[in-house]
């Protein structure tokens, strides 16, 4: 038998192994023993299933339930199975899978009778039972015609109008104990190693939890997340207005013309939302500092300076007030565990001036703002003093707005808090989420390049410590927003195509990056690309695309 040599990262040597071999039969052979349910594998820095066939030299890394693509799979290979529940209890009900709230996934289930607990026992008895029949996960590779008809005569309807819409030769689907279904991505090889999860009552649905990537023998914590939780229905909302909830829906919509119609739609019951809070802080006389916070590439800036016009329209004189400018002298920022500048910890602002200054001008003085110069990391007085007036409102936008420390010393029937974030609510289809984080580094590459000058690698690389500095200073503090508004756009990703797909190709194969790049790319292709030039000069995407009215 001819064998082939590869690389293997779990081991950091090279292997001879026999070419035509699984990762699975490798996996074996190297007698690894990985913790916490290996799911898939980085093949020369691509993530494929453990059923992928090694016939030439490669570099393998085995991936398990701490990294974000190995429970990624897992969850894939979990919906697959509450779909099959479903299907196999409540013949002719329907499951729509994926919103991410309250550290699991909410799922909209439509079976006669409606969610009762005795429903929501019997799924979870019914997938236990799929679990422990220890059933195989079977791929199959079909011309993507014969994977449409195949779809059709199942009532998937959505899944059709997805394999219509990309154009692709061949499909990859799954059968499993003889029900079918189409994944983005690979799954686990069978469904015994789904040893963690559950199901129970929420809202009109069920959610659905699934283990904590940090200590993947325990769920994830749960979380009260009723605000962003209303924010998705809203959303749901707004797509029925639509009339496209899943992204075949988006690209069948696109290629028959109706895009300008999409665009003035969604842009349209955005700037209603953000007309709507305007004037209920114009309404409350009281109000006097509007608190604007959100995670990374949602926005904010853009959304900060639309809530400004609509203020002005009110009779109200908004004047913004960049916390960057509060920043404390460099030598003085907090550190983090590898010793760098923190520069997201909350002390890395001069908290004590801030609160004196907002403190002042609320009783009728007058300050002069500070400006912090980033090339010598100094903070200095600007010159530029202000007073509040009758009729002024201040906005201030930034990572710790809402954390009740920044504002401590501002009365609480004088501030209004305003939750921002881009919540993506399309679905591929109704069983494939998008995840949120996937629009956010999106967006963050596009505006990080054109306007920072960061190569796109630089940008995936430094996601992680964004994402570790976001889960510690702003998520905690979402639910005591006042308002939540979602930046999301349902074309976007049509409209981002184009600027992301070319910057994306940038990242090597050899840099550990590129596997996300790669991910991002092939996901970013089921959109079918609309013209930017549909894209308004005001919508909160051109803080990102460029050619925005507004200035960053």
């Amino acid at each position: 038998m001819k064998s082939i040599r590869i690389f293997c990262k779990n081991t950091n040597a090279y292997h001879d192994v026999p070419k035509g071999a699984t990762l699975e039969d490798v996996y074996e052979l190297l007698n690894l023993q990985i913790p916490h349910c290996v799911t898939s594998c980085k093949v020369n820095n691509r993530v494929e299933g453990l059923h992928y066939t090694l016939n030439d030299s490669r570099d393998i890394e085995y991936l398990n339930l701490t990294s974000p693509s190995g429970l990624r799979t897992y969850t894939r290979s979990l919906f697959f199975v509450l779909y099959k529940a479903v299907y196999d209890l409540y013949p002719g009900g329907e499951v729509r899978i994926g919103t991410p709230v309250s550290n699991g996934y909410y799922c909209r289930l439509d079976i006669e009778g409606g969610v009762t607990p005795e429903v929501v026992d019997r799924l979870r008895e019914q997938m236990l039972n799929i679990v422990r029949a220890d059933l195989p996960f079977r791929r199959v590779t079909a011309h993507t015609t014969e994977a449409i008809e195949l779809f059709r005569s199942q009532g998937l309807t959505q899944k059709v109008k997805l394999l219509e819409s990309i154009g692709d030769l061949y499909t990859h689907y799954y059968i499993l104990d003889g029900t079918v279904n189409y994944f983005y991505g690979s799954l686990l090889l069978r469904t015994s190693q789904l040893r963690l999860f559950d199901v129970m009552s929420f809202g009109e649905g069920i959610l659905l939890r699934v283990p904590d990537s940090e200590n993947p023998d325990r769920l994830r914590p749960m979380k009260e997340q009723r605000k962003i939780f209303s924010i998705f229905q809203e959303q749901h909302r707004w797509q029925d207005i639509l009339g496209c909830t899943t992204v075949g829906e988006l690209n069948q919509a696109i290629k028959a013309g109706y895009t300008n119609d999409l665009v003035n739609v969604a842009e349209a019951l955005q700037e209603k939302k953000i007309a709507q809070i305007a004037t209920y802080i114009a309404e409350h006389e009281q109000l006097k500092v509007v608190l604007i916070a959100g995670p990374s590439s949602s926005g904010k800036t853009t959304f900060a300076k639309r809530l400004s016009v609509q203020l002005m329209a009110s009779g109200k004189k908004p004047v913004s007030i960049s916390m960057d400018n509060y920043f404390v002298d460099r030598e003085l920022t907090p550190l983090d565990q590898k010793g760098d500048y923190d520069f997201e910890h909350i002390e890395a602002v001069n908290l004590p001036l801030f609160n004196d200054q907002m403190c002042r001008l609320l009783n009728g003085e007058e300050v002069e703002l500070p400006v912090f110069d980033f090339p010598t990391g100094k903070s200095r007085p600007s010159g530029k003093n202000l007073r509040l007036k009758p009729d002024t409102i201040l906005i201030l936008e930034g990572n710790h707005a809402l954390n009740p420390r920044m504002s401590e010393c501002i009365p609480a029937e004088n501030k209004y808090k305003i939750y921002a974030s881009a919540l993506t609510t399309i679905m591929l289809d109704d069983h494939n989420y998008i995840p949120t984080t996937d629009s956010r580094l999106l967006r963050r590459i596009c505006r990080d390049y054109k306007y920072r000058g960061y190569h796109p690698q630089e940008v995936i690389r430094r996601c992680a410590s964004v994402t570790a500095g976001e889960e510690k200073w702003i998520f905690p503090f979402q639910e005591q927003a006042d308002v939540m508004i979602n930046t999301a756009l349902i074309y976007e990703l049509a409209a981002l195509r184009a600027q992301a797909l070319p910057l994306l190709e940038m990242v090597p194969e050899c840099a550990a990056e590129y596997s996300e790049a790669y991910r991002l790319r092939k996901f970013i292709t089921y959109f079918t690309p609309m013209p930017i030039e549909a894209v308004p000069p005001t919508s909160l995407l051109r803080e990102f695309m460029g050619h925005s009215v507004f200035k960053h």
